[in-house]
Formats: structure tokens, sequence, C-alpha cells
């Protein structure tokens, strides 16, 4: 019993900690974590609860994604990150990659209105298979394998649809268990800046002088 109710204490401080974060998010994104982490507990959704991108994580990605009207997701995982991307903009696409079909997005996807969600493109396939139509892209944002050799794929893939100036991001850099994301950065000479977990690579805009 002792053990159990220090359990539960621990689980409720955590919730008090994550609510804090995610008050710093936009309004609008905040109130759909509130909802969609609610419904995770309800439905024991432990994937979500453990693999949706950090608070501190998501406030940079989406001051990174000011501005972008179409936005590259490779790694659809919960969805919940594709979601807080179309809800800060209201002009926003946004396509999201995985090899994988989850049950997850398409629940969570459920929380928030139509027009959000046509907004929202999910793809069974890996990411370095690359686009599947000429439309320019604004921000990739990789947060799939974490291999290397996958990694340098998917930029490879996704260069020549990059907008002048558009940003990449990469999750996880530095961390301890996915080296590859750091490896695949250095092997592509890429440069930028960390922010939290993530990387950030600028597109070198040639229009200016």
């Amino acid at each position: 019993m002792v053990a159990e109710t220090r359990a539960r204490l621990r689980r409720d401080v955590a919730e008090l900690r994550w609510i804090a974060r995610t008050c710093r998010l936009p309004p609008r994104v905040a109130r759909f974590h509130w909802r969609a982490r609610r419904l995770a507990w309800q439905c024991g959704d432990g994937f979500s609860l453990s693999s949706v991108t950090r608070p501190a994580d998501l406030r940079v990605l989406l001051g990174v994604a000011r501005g972008a009207r179409r936005v590259v997701e490779l790694g659809t995982a919960t969805g919940w990150t594709a979601i807080s991307l179309a809800l800060t903009d209201p002009a926003r696409e946004v396509v999201s990659y995985d090899v994988l079909s989850r049950e997850e997005p398409q629940r969570y996807l459920r929380l928030v209105d139509p027009s959000v969600r046509h907004r929202i493109e999910l793809v069974i396939a890996a990411g370095a298979t690359g686009p599947r139509d000429r439309r320019p892209v604004d921000l990739l944002y990789i947060d799939s394998s974490h291999q290397r050799e996958e990694t340098i794929a998917e930029v490879l893939a996704w260069r020549t649809s990059l907008r002048p100036g558009a940003a990449i991001v990469f999750d996880d850099f530095r961390h301890p268990h996915f080296p590859g994301v750091r490896e695949a950065i250095a092997e592509l000479s890429l440069e930028g800046e960390q922010h939290g977990t993530l990387f950030i690579h600028r597109v070198p805009d040639r229009t200016g002088p």
C-alpha cells in the first residue's frame, strides 16, 4: 500500500510538472494536449504518454515553424506533433510520414475540428521515399528511426523540395541512445544550432546579395 501511494504521488507530481510546462504552449495547442493526455490515461495509451514531444521542445519547434505554410514530419507516432503544428496556423498544411499504421493518430485527430483535420495528411511510407509531388516545403521535422544511414537518406530525399531559408529540425540531437542523429548531421556537414534536444539547420537562401 505504501509503495502504491508513493507511486501515485510521483505520478501526480510528474503530471503537475507536465501541466506547468504545457501552459507555456499556445493556448489551442495546450488545450489539445490536456485533452489528449487525459484520453491517453483513460485508454491506457502508454505509448503516447511516453513518446510525445516534450513541451519545451514542441515550443521551440512551433517557434521555428512560424510562417511555414507546408510542413513535413517524418515520424508520425501519436500524431500529437502534427496536430499541434496544424493548430498554430490556419493556413498551414502538415504531411506526416510513418512506416507503421497506428491507431493513435486517428484517435487524437478526433479531438480537433474538421477544419484542422483536413489540413493533416498521414502517409504510410518511409520518409526516405521522399516527396510525392513538387510542392515546396518550408519545414522538415525529422523524428523517425534516429539511425545514421536512414537520417542521411531522408535529408537527401527531401533536400531539393526545401525552399531557400527553410528549416530542417532534427529531434533527439545528442541523445545518448541515438548517436545516429548527430552522426548524420556531421556526415552531411550541416551547420545549425541546438535548442534543447533539437538541432535546427537553415537551408541557405541564395536569393540575397
